[in-house]
């Protein structure tokens, strides 16, 4: 644990700092959401501000042309209300265009916002109090959010308790964690530095607290960072790959569909595998050994053991060889 904080140190330490924003009120823009969402949170400010100004000017105007000097002078007799209509379309018209033109403009980042696109980085992030974990492709987990520059990026948000919320208000995204189901956001971030991840929904006693670091590598950065955390990973199979196959049957999600108790799930229990004769649907058989193992992780279509659906999907690719020799590992040991 130490060694991996060590090198995820040492891989940020030549990051540039995040540098002023060139918004007063507003974060740095280090994402492509922030050209259309700025333009028009500022549209939406300076339109309230001179809306304000105008009715305050009109009050102001109004209270002292139309103030009575005695209460003889404030009773009036006659009926003095006039209808106009060019006025009252004035000013229905008007804010009726304006609100339109927002909701267009706005539905259209909107739409952008929530849209990903189809070639993108995917990575997970639990939730928990009070703390965030990211997960990266070779299965490592950091409290830091790393991500390369210029790239599509898409984060599956998850929480194990109660309701958080990501923000990353450089990026101009936000979405909540939600008990239960599974929910995203993606952004493109545009600047390498470092920059600062909230939790924005108020989720106990340490919520303020709930804080983490999204570190923006240069190009050609996040590959080596990811590399050098893969060369602690692999250190650590070897060192015990039968502990570190029990972790990767966890975070590959093997668990979901393969016991290891004994209990049938939508796959064969691990409980006893190795050595044993499986029988596949189309009535030829197999020793359970290492060829198995990798065939029915990379293809598993071509083994479908007898009584069960053909519903596991393939992890070609996926999986490391170290990787795979310390869940082949983890499987032998399952007496």
């Amino acid at each position: 644990m130490i060694s991996t904080l060590l090198a995820s140190t040492k891989a940020t330490d030549q990051l540039p700092k995040s540098p002023p924003s060139n918004d007063f009120w507003m974060p740095l823009d280090a994402s492509t959401f922030s050209a259309e969402i700025d333009p028009l949170y500022n549209f939406l400010l300076w339109l309230s501000v001179v809306s304000l100004a105008g009715i305050l000017i009109a009050m102001v105007i109004f209270v002292v042309k139309y103030k009575a000097g005695a209460r003889e002078k404030n009773e009036v007799g006659d009926d003095s209300s006039h209808h106009n209509t060019a006025l009252e379309i004035t000013w229905s018209v008007i804010p009726l265009v304006i609100c339109i033109g927002i909701f267009v403009w706005g539905f259209k980042g909107y739409v952008e916002l929530r849209t990903p696109p189809k070639d993108t980085l995917e990575l997970h992030v639990t939730g928990q109090k009070w703390k965030w974990t990211f997960q990266y492709p070779n299965g490592h987990m950091d409290s830091e959010l790393h991500v390369p520059v210029d790239r599509d990026v898409r984060i599956i948000i998850q929480s194990v308790d109660v309701l958080h919320s990501l923000y990353i208000p450089a990026f101009r995204t936000k979405m909540d964690a939600v008990p239960g189901r599974y929910t995203d956001l993606w952004f493109h971030a545009t600047k390498a530095g470092e920059y600062p991840v909230f939790c924005a929904e108020y989720c106990g006693t340490s919520h303020s607290d709930m804080l983490a670091k999204a570190v923006v590598h240069e190009t050609g950065g996040y590959e080596k960072w990811l590399d050098g955390i893969g060369e602690i990973l692999k250190k650590e199979a070897a060192q015990n790959p039968v502990a570190y196959g029990e972790k990767l049957y966890t975070k590959q999600g093997c668990k979901t569909c393969h016991s290891v108790d004994g209990a049938t799930l939508v796959g064969p229990t691990w409980k006893g595998l190795w050595g044993r004769t499986s029988t596949f649907a189309d009535g030829s058989s197999a020793v359970v050994d290492e060829n198995y193992i990798v065939q029915s992780i990379n293809d598993p279509s071509s083994q479908v053991v007898q009584g069960f659906a053909p519903s596991m999907p393939t992890f070609k690719g996926q999986m490391k060889d170290w990787e795979l020799d310390a869940l082949i590992a983890y499987i032998k040991s399952l007496k």
